[in-house]
């Protein structure tokens, strides 16, 4: 204990931020003294306005349009999820029909989407493999 008491007062605890002693004793008083005087006057009471038609009824109307606001939200969602999922079948879409029968634009653009290994899943999970299969058996 004898080395720690010796570093404490080796370093003084003193870090620059020092007050004069007394400071803080009279500080409430001096500061009251220095501030300039003040008129206090007594307010009237205040009287509240008669309220308007509209004043009243707003908060109605915002929550109206709030709610307003989400269902016209839910029914964008809704179009824009049933619009993504177009109808694909070649009769009732003929620019998908021409490019399907356009045997460059099927080389050039479908089959090199597609390996080996994504047609064969892909084979397995419509069920054809096994009618594959057989054919090459017959």
């Amino acid at each position: 204990m004898k080395s720690t008491e010796d570093i404490l007062e080796k370093v003084n605890r003193r870090d620059g931020l020092t007050v004069p002693e007394g400071f803080f004793a009279d500080f409430n008083a001096r500061m009251a003294a220095s501030l300039p005087e003040r008129e206090w006057e007594h307010e009237a009471p205040a009287i509240e306005a008669p309220r308007s038609f509209w004043s009243k009824i707003r908060p109605y109307v915002y929550m109206a349009a709030m709610f307003m606001g989400v269902w016209l939200m839910m029914q964008m969602f809704n179009m824009i999820s049933s619009s993504s999922r177009p109808d694909l079948s070649l009769d009732s879409n003929p620019v998908l029909a021409a490019a399907v029968s356009d045997d460059s634009f099927m080389s050039d653009y479908y089959l090199d989407t597609f390996n080996d290994y994504d047609l064969t899943n892909q084979m397995i999970e419509n069920g054809t493999i096994e009618d594959f299969l057989n054919e090459g058996v017959n």
